[in-house]
């Protein structure tokens, strides 16, 4: 009894206060915050293009006019109306001419940019040849070379074609980080529809056009639509190659247009308006492509 008396007692474990249960929210209300949260973000992000669209539509004295200038009031066309009134002349040039050099110039580069750069990354990623690794690690190289570190070079070498529309779209076809865009798809395809092509006599080329074209339609739209933003907005190299107002595209015109006194910011923001509509016409028609390719690359990567 005595020994059981003076054996010490043993420790007692210290007793965790019960956490209080987590009450989840209703399934409606988490909805409604999940809804208020992304409206936010989108208007957050919107609201440049919103205000720009507005303040075309205002007189010159009411664009500025901070966090008001999103209140609509004695809304017109006239903004629309003085840009086509002021490049009237040969001297400023014609606002249709500089939409239809941006549209020719674009045009050459995505389309032409498609086939490229598509048939190079083939090459790359589903043939055998001599030299393709080096190749290939010249390409990943490239593709992370800004573009400013080859335009002074690049002016120098074709300063002879200078104001012409081939100066502005031809040296910007082939795009090394396109080019591993459509590497990094190709690789994934299934080998053994390509072998059962063979077998069918086709080669190379037959099976690029009837078998791998038709299974990459979501990289062939997200490199198309990143191709036109990229060329839409291109200001440095149209700037370095190109002083004739009759071949100058939007975003050069527009520069030179907010140089200009007087300042009409009602003219700028519908100037501003028609060059960035049809970014958005755009991105809305293949957008459908280019979200399928970013939710496919991400279940594949």
């Amino acid at each position: 009894m005595t020994a059981l008396a003076d054996r010490p007692a043993a420790p007692t474990r210290a007793r965790t206060p019960r956490r209080a249960p987590v009450r989840r929210l209703h399934p409606r209300v988490r909805r409604g915050l999940d809804y208020l949260l992304m409206g936010t973000v989108t208007l957050l992000f919107a609201s440049p293009i919103l205000y720009m669209f507005i303040g075309s539509l205002k007189p010159d004295d009411q664009v500025l006019d901070g966090l008001a200038g999103f209140v609509p009031r004695h809304l017109s066309l006239d903004n629309y109306a003085d840009v086509f009134a002021r490049f009237d002349d040969p001297s400023t040039g014609y606002f249709l001419d500089f939409l239809g050099t941006s549209v020719i110039v674009t045009g050459v580069v995505v389309l032409g940019g498609l086939v490229v750069n598509s048939l190079a990354a083939y090459s790359l990623a589903r043939l055998r040849w001599r030299g393709r690794d080096a190749v290939l690690v010249l390409v990943l190289a490239l593709a992370v070379l800004p573009f400013e570190a080859i335009a002074v070079p690049l002016f120098y070498l074709l300063n002879d074609f200078r104001n012409t529309l081939a100066v502005q779209s031809v040296p910007l076809v082939a795009n090394a980080f396109s080019v591993f865009l459509f590497y990094s798809f190709f690789l994934k395809l299934p080998k053994e529809i390509e072998e059962a092509g063979r077998m069918d006599g086709a080669g190379p080329l037959r099976i690029f056009v009837q078998i791998i074209v038709p299974m990459s339609k979501p990289v062939f739209a997200t490199v198309a639509i990143l191709s036109f933003l990229t060329q839409w907005g291109m200001f440095l190299w149209p700037v370095l190659m190109v002083n004739d107002p009759a071949v100058r595209p939007l975003p050069l015109a527009i520069s030179v247009y907010q140089g200009q006194p007087p300042f009409a910011w009602g003219d700028i923001m519908a100037f501003g308006v028609m060059m960035v509509l049809p970014m958005l016409v755009v991105f809305l028609v293949f957008q459908r492509w280019f979200v399928r390719s970013v939710a496919t690359t991400g279940l594949k990567g």
